[in-house]
């Protein structure tokens, strides 16, 4: 697709019939904007955008949507709200810690501006609501922290023959395209296969900058009114890469797959990203933290001899560990390295079980036949053992 051509796309909107009086004054420095005007925020008004996640990415983006006069957001979210998350989330307050996601966003929102219309999805993503989901919505705007869903928003949105806008974040690193099966490349043309299963970790693994949702959030929104209004120059077929350390942008371009054939279907997209070779904590043996606790006592009194293994990040462990704990990160482990003596008795933990269940499985398949899980990990170590320490 040439530039030209992504120049060229029409608005996705029609116009509302009118702005009343509040609207005027409300948007009235959209109004007296050259090149932008009333008829682009008639069309503003009649737009229907659908947000997925109301967490890093998703906060900026509804709290500029709402401001910007989008009539109708959508909110799809089954998580609740973490005091970890307020680091990022702005659109949450500690008032909100335990509370709904989608309903704590939808309330930010519509104390933003009570003229926005808010429907609430209130349950996790699948390839059994995806398409039922975004046929109510002119726009999608993915906001998600994990490859099975955004190849999920893909292929729906392409099979609906909607445009979506794309952002992603990790450390200090974001991207935002857009992507449209229509009129340009889709995600699938950007990242044909997903990554290994581990090989990329996620927020809560790798941390992110709180900043940098603002910044690539804003981009993302930025993008959505671009394509509601048929305003500027959309970053179809461009990939924008920011790095927050440096505060560099750079662009790349990105072209269709003349060889990739339409999506026509959902599939299961777990098994498509390998998250089926992804242990269950149910089917790895392991112990609870309590179980855990006494056995400590037990070495610390010279009575029993094993590892510990904290497989979590350097990150995490300065947060909080568990005494006499030894950090391995899973990904050393995973390749060969650090392992425990054979026939060595090893216990594995991080942050909730996954990671440590991967490692124990590991572990076991390399000949470690006493390799166990905690269960839980340092979050249920905290809960149950050491109430003091923080939990993240």
């Amino acid at each position: 697709m040439s530039i030209d051509q992504a120049a060229a796309l029409p608005p996705l909107t029609e116009p509302a019939t009118e702005l009343d009086r509040e609207e005027k004054e409300r948007y009235s420095r959209h109004l007296i904007l050259p090149g932008f005007g009333a008829e682009a925020q008639l069309r503003l008004k009649n737009a229907r955008v659908l947000v997925i996640g109301a967490g890093g990415l998703g906060s900026p983006a509804l709290l500029y949507l709402a401001a910007a006069g989008v009539g109708t957001l959508g909110i799809v979210d089954d998580d609740t709200v973490d005091t970890s998350n307020l680091q990022r989330q702005v659109i949450h307050s500690m008032n909100d810690v335990g509370a709904s996601k989608a309903r704590s966003a939808r309330d930010s929102v519509l104390a933003l501006n009570p003229l926005v219309n808010v429907q609430l999805h209130e349950v996790r993503l699948d390839a059994g609501n995806a398409l039922e989901i975004f046929s109510g919505y002119d726009l999608i705007l993915d906001g998600t922290d994990n490859f099975a869903t955004r190849y999920l928003v893909n292929d729906a949105a392409e099979i609906l023959g909607k445009p979506y806008v794309w952002g992603s974040i990790l450390r200090f690193d974001g991207q935002v395209s857009v992507f449209w099966g229509k009129h340009g490349p889709t995600y699938r043309d950007l990242y044909p296969e997903p990554p290994a299963p581990g090989s990329v970790p996620s927020c809560a693994e790798g941390g992110v900058l709180g900043v940098l949702c603002a910044q690539i959030g804003s981009v993302m929104v930025n993008e959505a009114i671009k394509l509601i209004t048929g305003t500027g120059r959309p970053l179809l077929g461009r990939l924008l890469v920011f790095n927050a350390a440096d505060m560099t942008w750079r662009e790349v371009g990105l072209q269709r797959d003349p060889d990739r054939g339409a999506v026509s279907e959902l599939t299961d997209y777990e098994a498509f990203c390998g998250l089926g070779a992804v242990p269950d904590t149910q089917q790895v043996p392991g112990i609870s933290v309590t179980e855990l606790a006494g056995l400590l006592a037990g070495r610390a009194a010279g009575e029993l001899d094993f590892d510990l293994l904290d497989v979590r990040e350097p990150g995490e462990y300065q947060i909080v560990n568990i005494d006499g704990a030894r950090l391995v990160p899973r990904a050393r482990i995973l390749a060969g390295e650090k392992l425990p003596e054979v026939g060595r008795t090893v216990y594995v933990y991080c942050k909730s079980g996954g990671r440590s269940a991967e490692v124990t499985s590991f572990l076991r398949a390399a000949g470690y036949g006493s390799a166990f899980n905690v269960e839980g990990g340092i979050l249920d170590w905290v809960r149950s053992v050491e109430p003091e320490k923080p939990a993240y």
